[in-house]
């Protein structure tokens, strides 16, 4: 069994910035969607942070809604 961590709390970063598409950019899949925190190992409080950050980006057109 592979075990994941948040990468939130291993690396202690309190704020999830929805300005910041680098960091956001590893929590979508090829297609543009947000990949399941089974998959990420995200925990669910910093899940439910980094949907509404990626939602907010995506708004603002700093992230694509779909990658061609």
């Amino acid at each position: 069994m592979n075990i994941k961590y948040c990468h939130f709390c291993t690396n202690n970063i309190k704020q999830i910035d929805y300005k910041n598409p680098e960091v956001l950019k590893k929590f979508l899949d090829s297609y543009g969607r947000i990949v399941a925190h089974r998959k990420s190992g995200i925990c669910a409080n910093h899940q439910r942070k980094l949907t509404t950050a990626i939602k907010r980006a995506r708004f603002l057109a700093l992230l694509p809604f779909i990658s061609r």
